[in-house]
């Protein structure tokens, strides 16, 4: 098998369990709280990351960061997965999955946003199309097509989905930063996140026996939304000959996981979610499209 047919594999495989996480994030979310779900996904896809590094020999790095590198991590771990997944999780708890799921992924136009503040870019009249067109499909899910009524299913869980793109897209602009191995600085970040994770749950008082549908699900979350895909995306960016082909599969994603979202919660997916992802999905394709790949 050549390098690029293994990257279009790793890639689709990364995909495809990418496409499960809005229905395990709901179903979980019946048997959990929000905190109890972050807490025991973060603790599984932190070991699994450990894994990962002693299978590649490459824990000891871990070790051999530089101060600065450790306070980077502090502020990323903060960012990802504690302030990320808190948000993203209370927003799924209040929001039907066909409606959160898709408004998360517009990450990528707040991306371009936020990299005129921070990385002082310009936003070009491409990424101001994207952008309308991208919110305005934002609008159509959250109203189920009422534009004139502009009545949300709910508006803070609306509030909430978009607030997560916004500390995703801040982790990403922060990431720019990281010079480590990125499994090496992803476990850093996490390691990091778990004090404050703990000392929220803690602050929170919900102490009491879990049950195993809740801790089977935060463990496929930890496992595979939060460790295994990214090194699977990884380590398929590095073999590919062809990074445009392996960065349109990621958008197979939120079509796929409708279809899961439909089967497994029983939601009747609206005509005003499929036409706004097709406007989210069409805005970042012809924001990239400007793009060199």
């Amino acid at each position: 098998m050549t390098d690029q047919r293994r990257a279009v594999l790793l890639a689709f495989t990364a995909v495809c369990f990418w496409s499960t996480v809005a229905v395990a994030f709901k179903l979980s979310l019946r048997y959990l709280s929000v905190i109890e779900l972050l807490l025991l996904s973060t603790l599984v896809s932190t070991l699994v990351l450990a894994v990962i590094l002693l299978a590649q020999s490459k824990f000891r790095q871990v070790f051999a960061c530089t101060g600065q590198e450790y306070r980077l991590s502090l502020m990323l771990g903060m960012l990802n997965p504690f302030l990320y997944y808190l948000i993203l999780f209370k927003a799924y708890d209040l929001l039907p999955a066909q409606q959160a799921q898709p408004i998360n992924y517009t990450w990528a136009i707040m991306l371009s946003i936020l990299s005129v503040p921070f990385l002082k870019q310009k936003i070009s009249a491409r990424q101001g199309v994207a952008l309308f067109g991208g919110y305005l499909g934002v609008v159509v899910i959250a109203t189920k097509g009422e534009l004139t009524q502009l009545e949300f299913t709910s508006p803070f869980g609306v509030f909430l989905a978009l607030l997560s793109t916004v500390i995703w897209a801040l982790y990403w602009i922060f990431n720019t930063r990281e010079s480590r191995d990125p499994v090496v600085g992803l476990f850093v970040n996490f390691c990091f996140s778990l004090p404050f994770i703990f000392l929220y749950y803690l602050w929170t008082g919900e102490y009491r026996p879990l049950p195993l549908e809740g801790i089977l699900g935060a463990a496929y979350i930890g496992a595979f939304e939060m460790g295994i895909c990214f090194v699977l995306w990884l380590k398929a960016m590095k073999l590919t000959n062809s990074t445009a082909q392996i960065s349109s599969l990621i958008f197979l994603s939120p079509f796929m996981s409708l279809v899961l979202i439909s089967y497994f919660l029983g939601e009747t997916i609206e005509v005003a979610t499929l036409a706004g992802l097709v406007m989210i999905v069409a805005s970042i394709l012809y924001q990239n499209s400007g793009q060199k790949a």
